[in-house]
């Protein structure tokens, strides 16, 4: 396996862990009434039992390690290809696309990891990720976890999109701003912060549309009322991201799609820049540093 393959895995694999007690509240924040009162006490809340603490963390701890090695990889091949079809180095645009296509060959993980996930996250009583995974199979297949991966493609492939044109863009900026620094100190710091504004710029970038992905993925097949729609909808049928968006802006108006977003930005903020600090760590310690990935060839 490649360097940023393993650089990757490890990196999204140590971001899930720190970050899921974050998560939790942000999708409970993203699903009608699973959080009664946005406050510090309700928030608190959510973790009166340890196993709160790592709530649907199974399936993302495994699946999104694997994601974020895939993204890498096809976001540096991508970026390599790109720059040798146009003859650029370094460009922004170039850096954008490259992370679009990286993002949606993302997909094919991305959207039975993050069903799970929500699912798992909003479960009452408690439901272990695999347990999940198991109810799913039996009851829908296969194509049971690829359920709304049309609104998750088009949320990764946007995203991270704008999370690698982002990390370039300030990265950058951080770079022409201290050219004299001592190199530890400035390589340590400019990571931690790009990587965090990286991750903040993403999910700006791309909330109103994770929002529709969480409440199409945590609808389930049944006549009773779901705790996201808020209506019976049929054994046969649920509702697709057109719908359920529709159903959202009635409950509402345009602030449903931004709700958990401070919440969320926080939380991109520190899982980000301890995600690119790794991934960066790590691609030093084999052989693969930033200089000598951006040398030309």
């Amino acid at each position: 396996m490649s360097a940023d393959f393993w650089a990757g895995y490890i990196s999204g694999a140590v971001g899930i862990l720190i970050g899921n007690p974050l998560d939790l509240i942000k999708v409970r924040l993203q699903a009608r009434d699973a959080i009664a009162a946005q406050t510090p006490t309700s928030y608190a809340r959510q973790f009166e039992t340890k196993s709160a603490l790592v709530s649907g963390t199974a399936a993302p701890v495994l699946g999104y390690g694997a994601l974020n090695a895939l993204l890498f990889v096809s976001y540096n091949r991508s970026e390599a290809a790109l720059n040798a079809a146009f003859n650029t180095q370094h460009n922004l645009w170039a850096t954008w696309l490259a992370g679009a296509i990286g993002g949606l060959a993302t997909w094919v993980v991305s959207t039975p990891t993050e069903l799970i996930k929500c699912r798992a996250q909003l479960s009452s009583p408690p439901e272990s990720s695999w347990s999940i995974t198991k109810h799913v199979l039996k009851n829908e297949g296969i194509r049971g976890l690829y359920f709304g991966g049309v609104v998750t493609a088009l949320r990764d492939s946007i995203g991270y999109g704008f999370y690698f044109w982002s990390y370039e863009l300030s990265s950058k900026w951080v770079e022409s701003s201290r050219p004299n620094a001592d190199a530890f100190s400035q390589d340590a710091a400019k990571v931690l912060l790009c990587g965090g504004l990286a991750g903040v710029v993403t999910w700006a970038s791309i909330f109103p549309l994770d929002v529709i992905k969480t409440r199409v993925q945590t609808q389930t097949f049944g006549a009773e009322v779901t705790p996201l729609l808020g209506s019976p909808i049929s054994a046969q049928r649920r509702f697709g991201a057109i719908e359920v968006a529709r159903d959202a802006y009635k409950e509402g108006g345009m602030r449903v799609f931004f709700r958990g977003l401070t919440v969320c930005s926080v939380r991109a903020f520190i899982v980000n820049a301890v995600q690119w600090a790794v991934y960066e760590w790590i691609m030093l310690e084999l052989g693969q540093g930033r200089n000598k990935r951006l040398e030309p060839t």
